[in-house]
């Protein structure tokens, strides 16, 4: 098989781990039938009177179908919010089982066109919140969140205008906001997120099953935690407008609203009625992958499953992890510019804040010998500094971006022991979309610059203008592109190298 084989079964491997049917199966179980109980993961909660469900999200759809399913008859109502189109493309690519049944008591709203909040995601949210208020002590709330939920349950509170709160998303997106920070003015702008479905949900049980697509997977900020006792303040919020230099250019109904806004945030103890329990995490398809990749042969190693920072950046990681792979393929490890690589890489991931990349695992590497192998993967989240008006994706960006350093690194010799192996270097969107086009991602190796410029295309002005979404659909027919299709799911993004020696002939 080839390294492109190699690799897109392994992303395909990584996503049926964290696919919403089978991790449903495996976590929720109904019993009892006089006074039945609801198991996840072991806890118990019973269901007194009504059971209830509502959903945000990517993967949610295939999460409920799954739930309803095991819920039967026990489950009374349930209304979710998921992307626009999603039930006719999975009825299109024939994925029957994660679409509800007819006659299904869960009321399914579309919305959040190219996951921006829009008029059919706020009336679904306005739906759930008037079915959260309705609630008793007696009754049960399973809520299911995935990523996207953030898109999927806008609900500004007064007078903020769901325009107001989307032109202001937009400016800090546009100007390289991470996610996280886009979470916490989202949710200081809520009436649903930072805990506020569970304060209205009060005095109902709530139980929340989520599928992370967040670094860490911290509860109050995947889908800007609607059912998490928040952890940020109306300060947290006004430090990100001031860093993103936007403090001052607020529409008077934010103004308003910061300024009436409590300093401190929910106590904790207010959220005793809730259990918020991880079903699905970037870690836990990573160490599919990996185990699938040992099958393969591979000396394989997960880096991280926190990757994040600007694209530039993780793009200059992984090319100097891959020529230090290469140097180790030519037993030139152990020399200077092995050591000048080493604390490249030290240096890099200090400043990226990236967990799991230290001397214990540069170690490992020095350990595998010249004619292993060798698959190293990672997962997280880049962020991209619009400069341009082009049409791509953060996972197509990187990899181009990983294709051009190489090539200049095997330009200047700096690491001509590249020329000894065969690499192959994949990023992609486990929920099957990069940005607004119907790619995943895309592959990139060291000779991609080089056969590009063969058909007169400059990468270069590409990245210049954000449109990698371009270069790989005009190069070599779009070849390099990762189409999967929706998945279905939403864990951030996969990342896989994987390099072996040439054979020589």
């Amino acid at each position: 098989m080839s390294l492109r084989e190699h690799a897109l079964s392994l992303f395909c491997g990584a996503l049926g781990t964290v696919r919403p049917a089978p991790m449903l199966r495996r976590a929720l179980k109904l019993q009892g039938d006089g006074c039945p109980q609801l198991l996840v993961k072991g806890q118990a909660f019973p269901v007194k009177r009504h059971l209830y469900l509502v959903g945000f999200g990517k993967a949610v759809l295939g999460m409920a179908a799954a739930a309803e399913e095991i819920l039967g008859d026990h489950l009374t109502r349930g209304i979710i919010n998921v992307p626009l189109g999603i039930q006719e493309s999975l009825q299109r690519a024939g994925m029957q089982e994660m679409l509800l049944k007819p006659h299904s008591r869960i009321q399914v709203i579309e919305g959040a066109k190219n996951n921006l909040p829009d008029a059919e995601a706020l009336k679904g949210a306005v739906a759930i919140q008037e079915l959260a208020e309705g609630l008793t002590a007696d009754d049960l709330l399973l809520v299911l969140i995935s990523g996207g939920g953030s898109a999927l349950l806008p609900a500004p509170i007064p007078p903020i205008l769901l325009e107001e709160k989307e032109k202001l998303t937009k400016m800090l997106a546009s100007r390289g906001a991470a996610i996280q920070e886009l979470n916490i003015v989202r949710k200081t702008l809520s009436v649903l997120k930072g805990g506020g479905l569970a304060q209205l949900a009060h005095p109902a049980r709530v139980v929340s099953l989520i599928l992370s697509d967040v670094i860490g997977d911290p509860l109050d900020i995947i889908a800007s935690g609607p059912t998490a006792a928040s952890s940020h303040s109306v300060q947290d919020c006004l430090h990100i407008l001031t860093k993103y230099n936007l403090l001052h250019n607020l529409p008077k109904s934010v103004e308003m609203v910061l300024s009436s806004s409590p300093t401190k945030p929910t106590a904790p103890e207010n959220y005793s009625h809730v259990s918020n329990i991880i079903l699905g995490s970037n870690t836990l398809a990573l160490e599919e992958a990996r185990r699938q990749a040992e099958g393969l042969g591979y000396a394989a190693l997960v880096l991280s499953a926190a990757v994040r920072g600007e694209v530039g950046r993780v793009a200059t990681l992984y090319c100097q992890l891959i020529q230090l792979l290469c140097l180790g393929f030519a037993s030139l490890g152990e020399g200077p510019l092995g050591d000048e690589l080493r604390g490249n890489l030290l240096q890099l991931a200090a400043e990226l804040q990236i967990p799991g990349l230290h001397l214990e695992f540069l170690q490992a590497l020095r350990g595998l010998g010249p004619n292993r192998a060798v698959c190293i993967l990672a997962g997280g989240e880049t962020t991209v500094q619009l400069q341009g008006n082009g049409k791509g994706g953060r996972n197509q960006e990187l990899a181009l971006r990983v294709g051009l350093g190489l090539h200049k690194a095997q330009a200047t010799g700096a690491s001509s022991p590249q020329g000894r192996c065969e690499i192959l270097f994949l990023s992609g969107g486990t929920d099957g979309q990069d940005g607004p086009t119907e790619a995943a991602g895309a592959f990139c190796s060291p000779e991609l610059v080089a056969e590009a410029l063969q058909e007169g295309l400059d990468v270069e002005a590409f990245l210049r203008n954000n449109d990698s979404y371009t270069f790989f659909s005009q190069f070599q027919g779009g070849h390099h592109l990762l189409v999967t299709g929706l998945t279905g799911t939403n864990v951030m993004d996969i990342q896989a190298i994987l390099i072996r020696a040439l054979e020589r002939s």
